[in-house]
């Protein structure tokens, strides 16, 4: 394994990101709400599709790893800032059998170590616990077994160990991982602790992207600090739960005030939005149009330009860049656009942060990283014009369409279908059969008080990943979603899709390989702990 620091991080390939959590973030647990009445379609019978088989899943002596590492979680600290350090919880990995390029850690931040991973690898990685809280990991847009896939249910204690057995089942993708405690998943990614999770395939290889050290991964997250360096989480109390935690000042790979050099060539940016609430529209301040050429699920299947990209929480965007035409000496900036209304009306106020002095409302505008051109070279590269091939679901596939209405309903706070969340519950109209297809419409109908708590709502489903049909909007969330809709990246696969206010949003999934209980849930995390999720069961 290679140590990464601060400094050389952009020079390795594939330089990673994990995790750590404020070592005092001990927040609240949520209780659990009496289900709602049920709403949208039930579901189907037993009889409406063939029947399927479940994909065999090896475990333990009868699972031999390509790759095994040991992830540990432990009290920490590090200098963020000159003085006084700061207090988090640490992810750190150590490689137990595979190739070293498998996990690269991260030195002097509160970041961890990334996971390089290759279609078909199977793969092993011992989870053990030495914080005071329980947690778990979930692997975010991974196709995996029930038991593999991180469900608060299967949460450790301190001193517990959980083991993953998995074959990597996706295409080429940024994807990532963080902890997924019920009602505490908030403060623990808070502080960092989550990571990505790159794969590879032939497909992608054949392309000849940029790779190594021009090949670079890009957490964005909003956090705020005391004077005396430490992490603050939840000082508004309720309203962060209700709108979701902004913090004041943006961090970029655990690093504020962030600047990117590169050299005159083609580079591979990949984008996560791993802020807990903030809902970031990105754009370069010179107005050079976005090229992305991968969203959640890997590569579109051709670039497309975009004037700005919309990112909710958990998303993932991947742009190819172009410096070979800027001088050397020359600055490019990506900030983040004003949205007005963009959470609706309970956006928040304009308190500013040191460093880069981002608001904390959501929407605000403020700068998120630089990048400085600072070496000439001659390495012409050429974007290719096709990337990849990707099936398309046929829309009459679908067995059925479920309806999945986001709402504030009180006493529980936010909801699903009026529900909140129960650990193992699941309603008649929750349950889905293995290898169908189906359409879920996600609806952000309003709330209490005249819809004045209708908020953005990234809707997030675990297991195998989905493809957007359409988006509709009504006539009280027109602004909101004019104002984001251009940067929208609905191609290819998806497994986290945002849905603004008075906005339906239709997708297309298929069903296959594992049974059991699966998540969907808002991935504004402060939701998500209030009981803004649900378990779907797969069922023969």
């Amino acid at each position: 394994m290679t140590a990464i620091n601060r400094r050389n991080f952009l020079r390795l390939s594939g330089a990673g990101l994990a995790a750590s959590v404020v070592a005092a973030c001990g927040a609240a647990t949520t209780g659990l709400s009496t289900p709602g009445s049920a709403t949208g379609a039930q579901g189907i019978s037993a009889g409406a599709v063939a029947a399927a088989t479940p994909r065999p899943t090896l475990t333990g002596a009868a699972f031999s790893p390509d790759v095994e590492i040991g992830l540990t979680a432990a009290p920490d600290s590090v200098n963020v800032f000159s003085g006084q350090a700061t207090k988090i919880w640490k992810l750190s990995g150590d490689l137990i059998q595979g190739d070293p390029t498998v996990l690269q850690p991260l030195t002097d931040t509160y970041l961890g170590p990334i996971l390089r991973l290759n279609k078909g690898q199977r793969v092993r990685i011992n989870f053990t616990n030495q914080l005071p809280q329980e947690s778990i990991i979930h692997w975010h847009g991974l196709h995996v077994p029930t038991e593999m896939d991180g469900h608060p249910r299967h949460v450790i204690t301190n001193g517990e160990s959980y083991t993953y057995e998995f074959e990597v089942l996706n295409r080429a993708g940024t994807y990532w991982y963080h902890p997924h405690p019920h009602g505490r998943t908030g403060p623990q990614v808070y502080a960092g602790m989550a990571g990505f999770l790159l794969v590879s395939d032939d497909e992608e290889r054949a392309l000849g992207l940029p790779d190594g050290e021009y090949d670079i991964p890009l957490v964005i997250q909003d956090r705020t600090f005391n004077s005396s360096n430490q992490l603050v989480y939840g000082g508004n109390g309720m309203m962060d739960q209700m709108t979701g935690f902004l913090g004041n000042q943006i961090f970029v790979n655990g690093q504020p005030n962030f600047n990117l050099s590169v050299s005159t060539r083609a580079y591979r940016l990949r984008l996560l939005n791993g802020s807990n609430s903030r809902i970031y529209k990105l754009a370069w301040d010179d107005g050079t149009p976005l090229t992305v050429i991968g969203n959640d699920g890997g590569l579109l299947e051709a670039p497309v330009e975009y004037p700005y990209i919309t990112m909710g929480p958990g998303e993932r965007v991947e742009l190819w860049v172009d410096f070979s035409d800027r001088p050397v000496g020359s600055r490019l900036v990506m900030q983040n656009w004003y949205v007005a209304s963009s959470q609706g009306m309970m956006g928040g106020g304009g308190m500013m942060g040191r460093g880069n002095g981002a608001s904390s409302a959501q929407g605000g505008a403020f700068p998120i990283f630089t990048v400085s051109v600072d070496k000439q070279v001659n390495e012409p590269s050429t974007l290719p014009s096709r990337l990849s091939t990707i099936e398309r679901i046929p829309e009459d596939e679908a067995v059925t369409t479920r309806r999945v209405n986001l709402r504030m309903q009180p006493p529980g706070g936010w909801t699903l279908n009026g529900r909140t969340f129960e650990m193992t519950g699941v309603a008649s109209d929750e349950r889905v059969r293995l290898g169908t297809t189906e359409i879920w419409e996600f609806v952000n109908g309003g709330g209490i008080m005249g819809g004045m708590m209708t908020l953005p709502h990234p809707m997030h489903m675990h297991g195998e990943q989905f493809q957007v049909l359409d988006r509709s909007v009504n006539s009280s969330g027109r602004r909101a979603w004019e104002a984001v809709k251009d940067g929208y990246v609905d191609g290819g696969w998806k497994d986290t899709v945002l849905v603004m206010p008075g906005e339906r949003v239709r997708v297309l999934r298929r069903f296959a390989d594992f049974t059991g209980l699966f998540l969907y849930h808002c991935h504004n995390l402060e939701h998500e702990d209030m009981g803004m999720m649900r378990n779907f069961e797969i069922i023969v």
